[in-house]
């Protein structure tokens, strides 16, 4: 077992990724907490995905921003060197051809932070995902 030095938190991984501190209440406590350079991509991300799903609640679940609709439409989170887009297996099947060239695992798309992110892709995963909730 490996513990953070910062928040004593234990954990299988030596120096595992994960939230050291208070869990943040909101998204926008969320964005503010991350490094500079991070939260204008945050703050994009949240726009494209607000916008492809209107109707979805914005909440906090796992210590990440969350956008729910019946069920858990996405989660975000950032990392040091990538920002981890929560989408679900079948999103990320559907979509491996326009995902080809990030990595993704387990219903999860990492973007890294030093390449430009497509907002659109985005939103148009997120708008499959709600048409998947309510069908």
């Amino acid at each position: 077992m490996w513990q953070c030095l910062k928040c004593g938190r234990e954990f299988k991984n030596t120096n595992q990724d994960h939230y050291c501190g208070k869990a943040p209440k909101t998204i926008d406590e969320y964005i503010a907490a991350q490094p500079e350079e991070t939260r204008p991509i945050l703050i994009n991300i949240r726009e494209a995905i607000r916008v492809a799903a209107p109707n979805a609640i914005e909440k906090i679940s796992w210590h990440m921003p969350t956008f729910w609709q019946s069920e858990n439409l996405v989660h975000f989170a950032a990392f040091k060197k990538h920002i981890s887009i929560f989408i679900g297996e079948e999103a990320v099947s559907v979509f491996m051809d326009k995902l080809a060239d990030f990595k993704t695992k387990k219903g999860t798309v990492q973007l890294p932070i030093d390449v430009p992110v497509d907002y659109l892709l985005i939103a148009e995963i997120i708008r499959w995902r709600v048409q998947q909730i309510e069908s």
